[in-house]
């Protein structure tokens, strides 16, 4: 599930793997597997693809309006 919302930021974008991959300092391969379930990415990496992608994190509590957003820093 996580492997398709990758790729789907990461085409939004307009980045190729090759090019996305060379921004988060891994391999293309690396990315290839995120975004096909093979292997799945650290917090962390989700949050910069996000953040290069001009996406932000959002956690919303569940049954109410309360919010927590995450920025890559």
């Amino acid at each position: 599930m996580i492997g398709k919302l990758l790729k789907n930021l990461r085409a939004q974008k307009g980045y190729n793997q090759t090019e996305l991959a060379c921004l988060l300092n891994i391999a293309q391969t690396t990315l290839s597997g995120y975004e096909t379930n093979y292997s799945n990415p650290k917090f962390d990496t989700i949050e910069n693809i996000a953040d290069l992608c001009d996406y932000e994190i959002i956690f919303r509590k569940k049954g109410t309006r309360e919010e927590v957003t995450l920025k890559a820093t």
